[in-house]
C-alpha cells in the first residue's frame, strides 16, 4: 500500500514580505494618499487592503546617499514615497560609473596573463587577494534592519557632476520593472533621509485590479516609460514611425499569467511532472480559437502545446521578445478567412505578455505590404515577419523537447549541454575552467540527463536571472555589453539570496582565503567571509567559454535556448552521428 505525507496547503500570504509591517504601521499607510481615499468595499474576500498592505509591502527606511535601485537590476516590486526626497539618473548619456554602483569593471586579461595560468595559479581553494577588499572612496557599505546597502560617499559631488531627476513624496517609481520583471530602467538614490513602502507585484496587480485611479496611473506610467522602447525593439515594428508607435502604444494591452513567485514556486512545480496535463500552467491563449492579436513575451517563460490524446503535447516554447499569433493573422488576411490559433500558449509559472489588437496589426504591417512576400515569408530567416516558435518534433524527441520546457532549462542563454555519446569523461572541460578560475572550476560535469543528453550544473545566464532579485548590494549583474550574469566579489556580502533564488543549484557560497592559505575572517566577528561564486563565462578570457573550447570530442556546447533553429541542427546532427556509430558497430 502507498503512504502519504499531508502537509498544510500554501495560502496567499503564508508568507509575509515583512515580519515588521504592524497593525500600527498600516494604520499609518492608510493615512496617506492614495491609500487614504481607497474604498475598503471594492476589496473583497480575503484579500482586504488592509491585508496587502500588511503582508504584500514593507516599509524601508534610507539615509543620504543610499542607493535604493540600480539601473540593470532585475525588479519585481514598485516603491511609494512616504517621506524625503530621492534621485533619479536620467540616462545613459549620464549614468553613474558602474564601479560607484557596486559593479565590477571587466578587464580581459593579457595574452601572457592567460599562459600564466597554467603555472601561477594557487594551490589553495578560493584565494582571494585581500587589498582587492579595500574600500573605494566613491562608495560605503552600511546595514540597516539588518540589511547590507551600497551607499554613494558624497552625494553633493554626484549631484553637481549627473543630471538627475527628483522623485518626491506621493510618488510611485519601479513600476516598469514590477509589472513586467524587468530590468529597472534607472538608479535611485536618497538625497535626504527617507522612507519608502515597497509593494512586490502580487500586491501592486490585486490594487490595480480594485482601484481604477492607481490602475490608470500605474497603466500610464508602465506605456510611457516601458511599452515604447519595449516594442521599438521588437522586430516587426522597427520600421513603423513615431506616430504609428504611439498608436501601438495607446491600444496595446497587457497582461500577467501565473498566480506565483518564479523562484521559490519552480522548486515545487516541476516535481509535479508532465503528469498533470499541464493544468497546473494558466492558458494564454488556446488552441482553435481565433487570434485576438498578436501576443509578444515581456518577461517569463510560455509553453506551446498541442492536443494529442487525451493530453498536451509540447511543440515549443516562448522567451521574452518572441511572438505568437502572427502567422494565423497573416494567413487569415490573405485567405479572408480568420484561421484559429494552431497550438495552446500556456505561461511557465509566470509571465507578461502585451498583446497587439489584430485590427491594428493588419493596419500598419499586412495593408501596405507585398501580397507575394507574406506569402513566402520564412524563407529568409532576417525578415522580421518570420516567426517559428514551434520546434520540429520529427528532427527533436518530443520528450526532449518536454523535459526543456518542463525543467525550464529553455530559460538559458548559455545553457551547458553535453551530448553523452560523443563525451568520453576526460574531464579537460573542468579543468579547463579550474585554470581559467584560479584553480576552482565554476561547475560541475553532471546533471539531469535526456536522450543522451546531459544539462549540466553550470550557470545557464538566463534570460530572466531570478538569481539577481533582492541581492542587497548589486554584486550580482548582467553585463550590458554581452550578457553574462556576473558576481563582483568585492561588493558580495555572502547573504545567499542569489543562491537560494536560483532554480538550477547553479550558484555556491564559499568561504574565501588569502594568499598564505588561512580564511579570510571578518574583522569584528571573527567569522569566515564567504561569497557566492558561479560560472561567468570566461568574461576575462579571450575566446569565450574555456569548457566548450576543451573539450576535444565537440561534446559540449553553450546553447542559446532562444535560438532553436540551432538548437534542432545541433541536437540533429547529434543523433545522426550517434545512429552511424551504432549501425557501423552492428
Amino acid at each position: 500500500m502507498p503512504t502519504f505525507e499531508s502537509i498544510q496547503r500554501p495560502e496567499r500570504w503564508s508568507v509575509p514580505f515583512s515580519a515588521d509591517m504592524s497593525d500600527k504601521r498600516v494604520d499609518r499607510i492608510l493615512t496617506v494618499e492614495p491609500f487614504r481615499t481607497l474604498d475598503p468595499k471594492r476589496f473583497r474576500g480575503k484579500v482586504t487592503l488592509r491585508g496587502i498592505l500588511k503582508n504584500d509591502a514593507r516599509l524601508l527606511r534610507y539615509g543620504p546617499g543610499d542607493i535604493v535601485v540600480r539601473q540593470g537590476d532585475w525588479g519585481n516590486s514598485v516603491f511609494f514615497v512616504v517621506s524625503g526626497l530621492l534621485r533619479a539618473d536620467l540616462g545613459a548619456a549620464s549614468s553613474l560609473p558602474g564601479e560607484v554602483l557596486g559593479r565590477q569593471k571587466l578587464r580581459r586579461k593579457s595574452l601572457f596573463e592567460i599562459l600564466a595560468q597554467l603555472w601561477n595559479n594557487p594551490a589553495d581553494p578560493e584565494v582571494r587577494d585581500v587589498e582587492s577588499y579595500r574600500t573605494d572612496p566613491r562608495i560605503g557599505t552600511r546595514e540597516v534592519d539588518s540589511q547590507t546597502r551600497i551607499y554613494l560617499q558624497d552625494v553633493s559631488a554626484v549631484l553637481d557632476k549627473y543630471r538627475t531627476a527628483t522623485i518626491a513624496v506621493g510618488q510611485f517609481f519601479g513600476e516598469d520593472a514590477a509589472l513586467g520583471r524587468t530590468p529597472r530602467q534607472a538608479t535611485v538614490f536618497a538625497e535626504r533621509s527617507t522612507e519608502l513602502l515597497e509593494i512586490r507585484w502580487q500586491g501592486l496587480r490585486d490594487l490595480m485590479r480594485r482601484d481604477d485611479g492607481i490602475r490608470a496611473h500605474i497603466d500610464d506610467v508602465f506605456r510611457e516609460r516601458g511599452l515604447k522602447w519595449f516594442l521599438m525593439n521588437t522586430p516587426i515594428f522597427k520600421h513603423l514611425d513615431k506616430d504609428e508607435i504611439a498608436e501601438v502604444v495607446s491600444q496595446a494591452e497587457f497582461d500577467t499569467a501565473g498566480q506565483y513567485d518564479w523562484a521559490e514556486s519552480f522548486k515545487h512545480l516541476v516535481k509535479q511532472g508532465i503528469e498533470t496535463n499541464l493544468e497546473h500552467e494558466p492558458v494564454i491563449a488556446e488552441e482553435g480559437h481565433h487570434p485576438n492579436g498578436v501576443i509578444i513575451i515581456r518577461s517569463g517563460l510560455s509553453r506551446l502545446s498541442k492536443r494529442y490524446e487525451h493530453g498536451h503535447r509540447t511543440i515549443g516554447y516562448l522567451t521574452p521578445g518572441q511572438i505568437y499569433g502572427l502567422d494565423e493573422i497573416i494567413d487569415g488576411w490573405l485567405s479572408k478567412t480568420p484561421k484559429p490559433l494552431s497550438a495552446s500558449l500556456r505561461a511557465i509559472g509566470i509571465a507578461t505578455v502585451v498583446v497587439i489588437p489584430t485590427r491594428l496589426i493588419e493596419k500598419l504591417l499586412l495593408e501596405n505590404a507585398d501580397r507575394r512576400r507574406l506569402a513566402k515569408r520564412g524563407k529568409d530567416a532576417r525578415d522580421p515577419l518570420t516567426n517559428s516558435p514551434k520546434i520540429d518534433t520529427t528532427r527533436i524527441n518530443a520528450d526532449f523537447v518536454d523535459f526543456l520546457v518542463q525543467n525550464r532549462y529553455v530559460n538559458g542563454t548559455a545553457t551547458m549541454l553535453i551530448d553523452m555519446d560523443r563525451c568520453t569523461r576526460c574531464d579537460d572541460c573542468v579543468r579547463a575552467c579550474a585554470t581559467a578560475h584560479d584553480n576552482n572550476p565554476r561547475f560541475l560535469r553532471r546533471g539531469p540527463i535526456q536522450n543522451n543528453i546531459m544539462v549540466a550544473n553550470a550557470c545557464m545566464h538566463c534570460e530572466d536571472p531570478v538569481c539577481m532579485i533582492e541581492c542587497p548590494t548589486g554584486a550580482i549583474q548582467r553585463r550590458v555589453e554581452e550578457g553574462q550574469v556576473t558576481i563582483n566579489d568585492w561588493t558580495c556580502v555572502g547573504c545567499g539570496v542569489c543562491a537560494s533564488n536560483c532554480p538550477y543549484d547553479a550558484i555556491c557560497i564559499v568561504e574565501v582565503r588569502h594568499d598564505g592559505g588561512d580564511f579570510i575572517r571578518d574583522d569584528k566577528k571573527h567569522a569566515p567571509i564567504v561569497k557566492a561564486t558561479k560560472c561567468d563565462l570566461c568574461a576575462d578570457q579571450w575566446g569565450g567559454p574555456a569548457c566548450q573550447r576543451a573539450c576535444p570530442h565537440d561534446a559540449l556546447v553553450r546553447m542559446d535556448m532562444s535560438d532553436i533553429p540551432k538548437l534542432t541542427d545541433w541536437y540533429t546532427r547529434n543523433v545522426a552521428i550517434t545512429l552511424r556509430v551504432m549501425t557501423s558497430g552492428s
